[in-house]
């Protein structure tokens, strides 16, 4: 796996990142966000593609209480010029499951059957997670 860019942490009291980013993932982002503006990513639980990242135009999926932030990628152009946030959320019951993991996200070739904007590019988001002990501060 390439190296990876890392969110900007946002969990109260937590300084350290638990979603990061390969520069395959950022590169399709680069072109997600000339075609279709602001993104978001959101993580569901279940199975089939509810254990995919999906990724939407920013405020196409509403969140809510069920749901945290679990970072902010701060998405810049190939040249480094900043194009804009992405918010990577979590429903809560699928992140205590996962809050003992470090989130990679990642690009494989491949169409899922969802409404994530990348199916249309033959491509899929896929999460590469490592069990890991954060730092308690």
């Amino acid at each position: 796996m390439s190296t990876a860019t890392e969110s900007r942490a946002v969990i109260a009291g937590e300084g350290f990142s638990r979603v990061a980013f390969t520069e395959e993932a950022l590169e399709l982002l680069r072109k997600l966000w000339t075609i279709h503006g602001p993104l978001m990513f959101h993580q569901s639980g279940g199975c089939c593609d509810g254990s995919s990242p999906m990724c939407f135009q920013a405020g196409e999926f509403k969140t809510g209480n069920a749901d945290i932030l679990l970072g902010v990628l701060e998405l810049n152009d190939a040249s480094g010029e900043e194009l804009g946030p992405i918010d990577f959320w979590m429903s809560k019951e699928q992140f205590e499951y996962w809050k003992h993991t470090k989130l990679t996200i990642d690009v494989v070739s491949g169409r899922g059957s969802g409404f994530s904007l990348e199916a249309p590019e033959g491509k899929r988001f896929l999460i590469r997670s490592e069990i890991i002990e954060f730092p308690t501060s």
